[in-house]
């Protein structure tokens, strides 16, 4: 009868049991009880990722004998794309070591650079012991025969190891999600280049084109022919949805101004990055080392005016300045080094809008004061100068003796000047209630809802060269530093062009806890002995336990 009663519950036991397993197969739930919802996707990823249709493979390249801190990226990219492949079955990835395989490992690295998968060096230090190692922080995503790669490690101005892998981590689902958004995309926006006043030449321009045309259509576009057919111009411009201006360095004809505010009128998003003082630091490396700053006539002073911002014809000295590199003595003896240059400010992020958070600070370079007006629209600071800085006037000679001069922190006032302004608001026509210098048939005095960012610093978009080839936007060769140059413009592009969604997914906080390796290595015996020693302790305390009390009672 025992038996019976046994074998019956033991039935019944492994039927709920079968019962439950196929139950969780057929309505999976998972719950993210996290305080920050580290485990649960953005909505706008969840659009994103649900959108493809078709395989989607995934190659991470960080595998192997990991540091530490890599490994924990590697878990964290691994519980991402979990996520992401509970939105869409079809996603399947894998690991993979490319420095495995002995002596092929120099030709895949060398094939992997070529592809722009560049190595990092890190240097851990264990037990007094330090080492370096070479890892791969990348990810390829393939769908659609077509490839998109996905740094899973972020360039952090100044950061240890452990930091940059905490803010790596926090970018992880932006990183992803973007590459799935530029390979799922198949309309795209519009957005015009302006030239032929002057402005910043295609290989300063390439790398930020390169990296916008992986989002929209990009096409240069000029105002030549508005001196002859000035409405067909309009018409045509009025085919893109942006308008890039980029360090302008000709003025502008009344009727080419007209065009431009009937463009912002009729809807166009504008990105205004203006040099109004032109000074070059090529321009110092002479016998003298000096040069004059003068103000560059543009003539858009009055057309920004009405908008709502004005930038001045002045330059900003920041004692948080970035630093240029020089040479000292002469022939073999020649010596290089970076130097601080108060005309080159640091500029970090307020963090006070989805443009401008979470980004590293940005590198200007000769940038200007910008001061808001009052009128109806809103006006955002994204960026301005440090409390330590300063405006100087123009014209004004600028000498690179001032490197070797210590400033004095009292003289570096007021400080907080603005350097990058968000307009936004019903846009009404500068040429409103005035003699317009063309006719045009269909003009607008009054606009909807329309968004414009000014920027005094032209240069903040121009990458540098190397060899004749661009270089990426936001990196200085002479300094080997990062900046977020990129970043923000992207970001500012996006927003102008209402793609919030992956700016949204940028913004998301991820708190990541890290461990002290101070503390670790102090205190490595104690959890060692705890981990290990503690449970043979009980192991044994329990045995011997248990084995009088079975003494005790069979005797």
């Amino acid at each position: 009868m025992k038996t019976r009663g046994f074998f019956k519950s033991f039935l019944i036991g492994l039927a709920l049991l079968v019962l439950v397993n196929l139950a969780g197969s057929l309505a999976y739930k998972r719950w993210d009880l996290t305080e920050d919802k580290r485990f649960t996707l953005a909505p706008e990823s969840e659009e994103v990722v649900a959108a493809l249709e078709g395989p989607v493979v995934i190659d991470i390249l960080l595998d192997g004998d990991l540091p530490a801190e890599f490994e924990r990226l590697r878990r964290e990219t691994g519980l991402l794309l979990e996520q992401f492949a509970t939105g869409n079955p079809e996603i399947r990835y894998a690991y993979m070591d490319p420095l495995e395989g002995g002596e092929a490992g120099p030709e895949v690295l060398d094939q992997l650079q070529q592809f722009g998968l560049k190595p990092a060096s890190v240097t851990t230090e264990e037990g007094g012991r330090v080492s370096q190692e070479v890892v791969f922080p990348w990810a390829v995503v393939n769908y659609g025969g077509r490839s998109e790669k996905v740094a899973l490690l972020r360039n952090q101005l100044g950061a240890s190891t452990e930091d940059r892998v905490n803010r790596s981590i926090q970018n992880l689902e932006y990183a992803f999600a973007d590459a799935f958004a530029k390979l799922g995309t198949t309309t795209r926006k519009q957005i015009a280049v302006l030239k032929g006043n002057g402005e910043v030449p295609d290989n300063r321009l390439a790398d930020l084109l390169s990296t916008l045309g992986t989002y929209y259509n990009i096409a240069p576009f000029t105002l030549d022919s508005v001196a002859t057919n000035p409405q067909g111009t309009l018409a045509a411009l009025r085919d893109f949805q942006a308008a890039l201006i980029v360090k302008p360095t000709e003025p502008f004809t009344e009727p080419e101004k007209l065009v431009l505010d009937q463009y912002m009128v009729g809807g166009g998003k504008t990105l205004w990055l203006v040099d109004p003082v032109a000074m070059e630091l090529d321009s110092l490396l002479n016998e003298d080392g000096q040069g004059v700053a003068l103000a560059r006539n543009l003539n858009l002073d009055d057309l920004l005016f009405r908008y709502g911002v004005r930038i001045n014809a002045n330059l900003v000295a920041d004692m948080y300045c970035t630093q240029i590199v020089l040479a000292t003595g002469s022939g073999t003896g020649s010596e290089y080094n970076p130097l601080p240059w108060v005309y080159h400010p640091m500029v970090f992020s307020r963090d006070n809008h989805p443009i401008n958070r979470n980004l590293e600070a940005l590198r200007m370079q000769f940038a200007s004061t910008i001061d808001t007006l009052e009128n109806p629209y809103r006006k955002t600071i994204l960026y301005a100068s440090s409390p330590r800085s300063r405006a100087e006037g123009t014209p004004k000679i600028v000498s690179l003796e001032l490197v070797r001069e210590e400033p004095d922190p009292e003289r570096f006032v007021p400080g907080n000047l603005p350097l990058a302004v968000l307009v936004e608001g019903a846009f009404r026509s500068a040429y409103a209630n005035r003699i317009r210098p063309v006719d045009l048939p269909d003009y607008r005095e009054q606009g909807l809802e329309n968004r414009m960012i000014v920027v005094s610093d032209g240069d903040l978009a121009s990458n540098q060269l190397q060899n004749g080839r661009p270089l990426e936007l936001g990196y200085d060769k002479w300094t080997n530093n990062f900046y977020g140059n990129k970043e923000f413009l992207v970001n500012a592009v996006n927003y102008l062009l209402e793609d919030n969604g992956l700016i949204n997914i940028r913004n998301k906080e991820v708190a990541i806890p890290l461990l002290d390796p101070r503390k670790a290595a102090a205190e490595k015996t104690q959890w060692q002995l705890l981990n290990i020693g503690l449970p043979i302790a009980l192991l044994l305390l329990f045995g011997g336990l248990f084995r009088y009390i079975r003494r005790r009672r069979y005797a």
